[in-house]
């Protein structure tokens, strides 16, 4: 292989180049992601989606969405809805015949257990899982066994046979594999293969009581599959020992391969599906695809773009150590993603009324305005201007600083796609808050140039007053304000640095006409402000919600905050 082609490759491309070299397993390519629907995938699941379908269609495999449904006390149909509809959204294509379930391999698994049974490399145990765990030893010590484990073969399937009728209750008896009482690998001390759970399952109803832990399942479920690359996170790397011990035991088993990276740490974030679940229950967030959410869903209802978080997991890479990935890569990400694509709006999130003082009374006028400076294919619409608008509260000072650029009395800016207009004063109510700002227009400027040459620094943005819509506007943030609000060596909550400021609501925004006929697929630039999507769920006929995806980089913040 050319050495910079290969330099340019991440290791488990690597690996694979070399196999298909080799031709091994004659020359087929099998991935999959192997969620357990216990709750919804978030941003980290999106790394592992994009890493295992992208190796699939890069180099001509198959790709597999198999659920880990083996413990239905904690899964729900729900689960498993969301997860197939995340999934296909950042693929981009229809997976209904790429999708598997453990539960289709009950049957083949148990007779793998009884095959192990047989073999005297597993026995059930009547420990309790408090007795497991005090029986487990150190890595100095021995394991203490129990008395299952001196049971003859025969006795352990008679006893595991009455497990699977129901003779026993929750938590009476496991079966364990019979490995190794003094391995420093504690995954090798005789792990639990099968547990009671006499809980309903979402797809095989009550037909099982005992279901099999993920470490048995895993490498078997790969095996019928015939993966080629099991790609797993970093924390399972202790666990390989043990998938590849259940597959070197059994007879006639296709043998697939586990190979780890490092998972996906964001800064700003959790990802902990527990703790995610926590913030729901306790109603710190609306529901699981909430905006402020990590969740895919959440990101999809801020209006995120599947190219741009596939983007985003491309650009961080994949590596063999952990490390805390800046959550600006990802920012950045859907930034260009829709610099690119997003519509050119203009929206005013805080109005204040503007009076062009000598633009005719009742003459409405058509401007020309560009869709979307970056495609030219999108191209231009008109909308409404009269003597009468809405500019930002922020557009204008009373007595501003130095470098501001916006209105100011005695002071020319452009109205974006309109006019050079000069500010003439201001009123304001008894309270002394500004209510209206006055102006005057040049006619010869429209279009936003001068024909005779003069330059003005500030373009502000503008919404037409009897045409405007009125709309809600949702202005979200990070959710926490720590970098790293999960970290084990901080004892605080994680909870204590939820962002009080993580969400602004603000009602009776004034937005352009041309959004009246926007869906929720669309993605727009409020010029100036930020980048939106309408929310898909809250929005009504006439009451739109938009939702901001990602703000602008602002300049002038920074300034002002210096000042």
């Amino acid at each position: 292989m050319n050495e910079n082609l290969e330099s340019r490759l991440n290791f488990i491309e690597q690996i694979i180049e070399h196999d298909l070299r080799d031709n091994k397993n004659d020359g087929r390519i099998a991935t999959r992601f192997p969620p357990e629907p216990n709750g919804y995938l978030h941003i980290g699941h999106a790394k592992s989606i994009c890493l295992n379908y992208g190796l699939a269609k890069k180099y001509n495999g198959e790709f597999f969405l198999r659920f880990d449904d083996t413990n239905p006390s904690k899964e729900e149909t729900e689960y498993v809805q969301s997860i197939i509809e995340d999934v296909q959204w950042l693929a981009g294509e229809n997976l209904s015949n790429r999708i598997r379930y453990a539960s289709d391999y009950f049957d083949q698994m148990y007779n793998w257990a009884e095959e192990l049974i047989l073999k005297n490399k597993a026995y059930v145990c009547n420990q309790s899982p408090d007795e497991m765990r005090d029986n487990r030893g150190t890595p100095t010590t021995t394991m203490k066994p129990s008395e299952g484990r001196n049971f003859t073969p025969e006795k352990n399937l008679e006893l595991f046979r009455q497990m699977k009728n129901g003779k026993f209750n929750e938590g009476e008896l496991t079966l364990r594999a019979k490995i190794d009482l003094n391995s420093p690998n504690f995954n090798l001390r005789d792990p639990v293969m099968y547990r009671i759970i006499k809980s309903e399952h979402h797809r095989t109803g009550n037909k099982w009581c005992i279901y099999p832990m993920y470490d048995w399942a895993h490498g078997l479920e790969d095996s019928i599959e015939q993966i080629s690359h099991s790609i797993c996170t970093l924390e399972f790397e202790h666990h390989r020992p043990l998938y590849d011990w259940f597959l070197d035991n059994l007879d006639n088993v296709w043998r697939p391969h586990q190979y780890e990276f490092a998972r996906l740490n964001l800064t700003y974030t959790v990802m902990s599906k527990r703790k995610l679940l926590e913030l729901v229950k306790n109603g710190l967030v609306n529901s699981w695809n909430d905006p402020r959410m990590p969740t895919i869903c959440g990101f999809r209802r801020r209006g995120y773009t599947p190219e741009s978080i596939r983007a985003f997991c491309k650009e961080i890479g994949v590596a063999k150590m952990n490390s805390i990935i800046d959550v600006v890569k990802l920012e950045n990400a859907i930034r260009e993603n829709l610099n690119k694509y997003a519509l050119r709006r203009m929206a005013v999130l805080r109005p204040i009324k503007l009076l062009i003082e000598n633009y005719p009374d009742n003459q409405i006028e058509q401007l020309e305005a560009i869709n979307n400076p970056e495609n030219e294919s999108d191209g231009t619409r008109l909308i409404p201007f009269s003597k009468n608008l809405y500019i930002e509260q922020d557009d204008f000072m009373e007595e501003p600083p130095k470098k501001y650029f916006r209105l100011s009395v005695g002071r020319e800016v452009r109205l974006r796609y309109a006019y050079y207009i000069t500010c003439t004063g201001f009123d304001k109510d008894e309270n002394g808050n500004i209510t209206q700002i006055r102006c005057t227009y040049d006619p010869s400027t429209k279009g936003g140039a001068s024909a005779d040459g003069r330059k003005v620094q500030g373009t502000i943005h503008w919404v037409e007053v009897n045409n405007a819509i009125n709309a809600e506007i949702r202005l979200y943030d990070r959710l926490f304000t720590k970098e790293n609000p999960d970290d084990p060596q901080d004892p605080t909550d994680y909870k204590t640095y939820i962002n009080p400021n993580a969400l602004e609501t603000i009602k009776n925004a004034k937005l352009e006409p041309s959004l009246a006929d926007a869906t929720a697929e669309q993605r727009f630039q409020f010029e100036r402000i930020g980048y939106f999507c309408k929310d898909n769920i809250d929005s009504k006929p006439k009451q739109p919600v938009f939702n901001r995806t990602v703000s602008l980089r602002d300049t002038w913040a920074k300034i002002e905050k210096k000042q």
